[in-house]
């Protein structure tokens, strides 16, 4: 495999835009490239590092699993609490949203569990939040609505538990 070519430090601020641009597009791949080379020079770019958390949950229709482990592994990278909590429920949102979308049996129960999940990380940044800020409000108000609207998505009932071996 031939070597990356690095980004000049004057290239970053269009670099971002592009980045975002292609998310726009529906192309998460090349925008999680072009965070990677963002991030190459300056490891600490919290636009970057969002922009590249996002871009890898655009993509948990196609490749879960790497891109739930590779979206978690950013999470101790962002410095504020808030933002830890904000982005760890935009993934377990997505993991959810996904997980629901490809269907099959236990998808509906996978997906409460999920959004129960970035429901408590939404609560925990709407504690962390600035006065001004309510996108941890909003996000929790949209998994309410989800859970609303599909009566698919529930929690496994106890009095249906069957083991598998008896």
């Amino acid at each position: 495999m031939p070597d990356l070519k690095p980004l000049s430090p004057e290239a970053v601020p269009a670099a971002l835009d592009k980045a975002v641009r292609y998310r726009l597009l529906n192309e998460p791949m090349q925008a999680e490239s072009i965070c990677l080379d963002i991030l190459t020079l300056e490891p600490s770019n919290e636009k970057a590092l969002i922009t590249l958390l996002l871009a890898l949950t655009d993509q948990f229709d196609r490749r879960m699993s790497s891109a739930v482990r590779e979206a978690r592994e950013l999470l101790p990278r962002f410095e504020s609490d808030y933002a830890r909590a904000y982005y760890e429920g935009i993934i377990w949102e997505r993991r959810a949203n996904a997980l629901h979308d490809r269907g099959g049996p236990g998808a509906g129960n996978l997906a409460y569990d999920g959004l129960r999940q970035a429901m408590a990380c939404y609560e925990k940044a709407i504690e962390l939040r600035s006065p001004a800020n309510d996108e941890a409000v909003l996000r929790w108000n949209t998994c309410t609505r989800i859970l609303a609207r599909h009566p698919d998505i529930r929690p496994v009932p106890q009095d249906d538990f069957q083991p598998l071996l008896e």
